[in-house]
């Protein structure tokens, strides 16, 4: 069930609803909206306050049951933490936690009033836009292989009013195309590897694109990938009985002619390693290895369902790298779609082995007037920037300023590693023009410098999210990054 999002112009103290959300900061202070309630309600917010039950620490949520003298059934007072220094990250964090607070209630609507809440820099709509995807990413529950629900549960959360004036309508509509294009990109990532093969990704495309009117899809098999020279890609899907697809979608939202805009996704969809086998433990996790796909497809599927006016092309490359008597190996030299040769010293560092022919097939094909991959590629990146950044690499300085504006506006951030030529040195062979690997040093740096020989004149960046794409553990869950960031980029453009 998708949770569905509109405005609300009541008072709340006159919103007929089964919950209402209100603020509190710290050391009592009400927000207008708790102040109005707590009025009406004969002030049994403030006593709460005064007993030490409502604390207002950020994230910390109280429920009054049935209050009388207001049309709400409930109250979910929510805590904003200290007034002074209140900012968008900590809006973003009280919206998540009243959405989880909010989830565990028998009740299939609520009306938020978090949104009149003041957030330096950001306007109503970015407030609406926020509080809607931290609401929707809370509500995702991954269902395709697990038993259906008990029927006897409590109803779930269906809809979710924010109070705002019309002026944030436009925030309300990006929320519902950026919320359907993380969903996209959250199913696709979680799915086990056993079904969500590149097949599988390239169907999903396909019918994406038999649904929408200004979409269309190309998709290149092995034999196909054969005849154009796609060397390096087909080496790493040798091992595999599951084929290697390539898929291609573009959107023609733009001016008749325009040059698109191109996503590009590293679409593995299981990694054990190849030959230079990865360790058992944790090797599950390697489902999540076309991270970068699912990312880059969903924030396609995010820019259609917005009806962005521009043009925008999404390319993933999708294979599986398995051990096998036909695998490729150390040692191996490549000759990729480029006409380069590659030395392979780790079949494990295979992500831009599919990257590196998935480039010169867009350049080639589209002719882009800007590109951006993203790709679970490094564990390095995850050392560097942990689970909080995506590592941004780019030769443009421009472009880099633009990605990463929109990770801030989007609270979906990448932070910028050097791409200088200093580092190309690392990926030196004695026996093809490159290396796939650059040594123990600078791996996150060495694997982006490695793509940058195949964008050369290029307008292009690079996003490693080895670290952000999903959450570990047993039951951990794709994020869907990094479609709000590239979303918000591609609006920008748009303007």
């Amino acid at each position: 069930m998708t949770l569905q999002f509109s405005l609300a112009t009541a008072a709340p103290e006159t919103a007929a609803t089964a919950c209402i959300l209100l603020g509190v900061y710290e050391q009592g202070v009400l927000t207008s909206a708790a102040a109005r309630v707590d009025g009406a309600i004969g002030g049994a917010i403030k006593r709460q306050v005064e007993s030490g039950d409502i604390t207002g620490k950020a994230g910390s949520t109280t429920l009054i049951y049935a209050p009388a003298g207001i049309a709400a059934k409930r109250v979910l007072v929510v805590g904003l933490g200290a007034q002074k220094g209140f900012d968008a990250a900590r809006y973003q964090k009280v919206a998540i936690e009243a959405a989880r607070a909010l989830g565990k209630l028998p009740l299939t609507e609520a009306v938020s009033y978090l949104t009149g809440v003041e957030v330096p820099g950001r306007d109503a709509g970015w407030r609406v836009r926020t509080a809607a995807l931290a609401a929707d990413h809370v509500a995702y529950r991954y269902t395709a292989t697990v038993k259906p629900r008990d029927k006897n549960a409590p109803p779930e959360l269906a809809t979710l009013a924010f109070a705002a004036d019309i002026g944030a309508e436009s925030g309300l509509a990006q929320a519902r195309g950026i919320a359907e294009g993380v969903r996209f990109a959250r199913e696709l990532a979680n799915l086990p590897p056993n079904l969500c093969t590149p097949a599988y990704i390239a169907d999903q495309a396909e019918a994406f694109a038999e649904a929408h009117a200004q979409v269309s899809c190309t998709v290149l098999d092995h034999v196909e990938m054969e005849k154009q020279g796609f060397g390096s890609l087909l080496a790493v899907a040798r091992g595999s009985a599951n084929k290697p697809k390539l898929i291609a979608l573009q959107y023609r939202g733009g001016a008749e002619g325009a040059a698109p805009y191109a996503l590009i996704g590293k679409g593995i969809t299981f990694d054990t390693g190849g030959i230079s086998l990865k360790p058992g433990p944790g090797m599950e996790e390697m489902k999540f290895d076309m991270g970068g796909a699912a990312g880059m497809l969903g924030a396609f599927v995010a820019a259609v369902e917005m009806g962005l006016k521009l043009n925008l092309v999404c390319v993933v490359p999708a294979a599986e790298n398995m051990p096998d008597g036909d695998s490729y190996r150390p040692g191996d030299v490549l000759t990729s779609l480029s006409g380069q040769t590659i030395e392979v010293l780790n079949t494990d560092a295979e992500g831009r082995l599919i990257l590196c022919d998935a480039l010169t097939y867009t350049v080639r094909t589209f002719q882009p007037q800007a590109m951006v991959d993203a790709a679970t590629l490094t564990g390095a990146c995850v050392i560097a920037l942990g689970k909080h950044a995506s590592g941004l690499f780019s030769k443009h300085d421009d472009l880099a300023a633009e990605l990463l504006a929109a990770g801030e506006h989007t609270l979906d951030r990448a932070w910028r590693l050097p791409l200088w030529d200093d580092y190309q040195v690392q990926l030196d062979s004695g026996f093809a023009d490159v290396a796939n690997i650059g040594g123990k040093s600078a791996g996150a740096i060495t694997a982006a410098c490695f793509l940058a020989r195949f964008v050369e004149g290029q307008r292009w960046a690079h996003l490693d999210i080895a670290g952000t794409a999903w959450d570990e553990g047993r039951k951990g869950s794709a994020t869907g990054r990094p479609v709000a960031l590239l979303a918000q980029w591609l609006l920008d453009r748009e303007s």
